[in-house]
């Protein structure tokens, strides 16, 4: 817990130091993207929607993006499992409850105020707003490779 507050922490200042920079981060300009595929959305339950904050390369790190997003969840929403590449991921929950389950753990339920991480290759199991009645959302922050995506859905099987 600790570890990921701390790491919270620093890329908080990180990202401030990068805003006080000459060279100027790319921020949000209000659209919000949705994140699930098709085939998803035609599904019965609703999915997430993912608003980047800030996405700023790294003046120190050679090759390595900072991205700091929203992800919100309608209630009963769950996001397809998916991988988020080689990035190194970082989950607080800012409000309601979601359960997480990343491949070889247990699924774990983090409710507002708690936080996880998520190695590089991961798989991400099941992503889901426990409420059918309450929205839940997440500030999650990216480390990356630059360019990189940043979530690909894992194939149907």
């Amino acid at each position: 817990m600790r570890i990921a507050t701390g790491l919270l922490a620093v890329a908080t200042l990180t990202a401030a130091t990068a805003c006080s920079t000459s060279d100027q981060p790319t921020h949000a300009t209000g659209t919000t993207a949705a994140v699930a595929s098709p085939a998803a959305m035609a599904s019965t339950r609703p999915t997430e929607t993912l608003k980047p904050l800030l996405q700023q390369a790294f003046p120190n790190v050679k090759g390595k993006t900072f991205t700091s997003a929203i992800v919100d969840f309608p209630p009963n929403a769950r996001a397809m499992p998916h991988r988020h590449g080689q990035a190194f991921v970082y989950a607080y929950v800012l409000e309601g409850t979601v359960r997480s389950q990343l491949a070889g753990k247990p699924a774990t339920t983090y409710h507002q105020g708690e936080n996880w991480v998520e190695q590089p290759g991961a798989h991400h199991l099941l992503t889901e707003n426990t409420s059918r009645t309450k929205p839940a959302k997440l500030l999650v922050v990216f480390v990356s490779t630059t360019g990189e995506k940043l979530k690909i859905d894992a194939p149907k099987s």
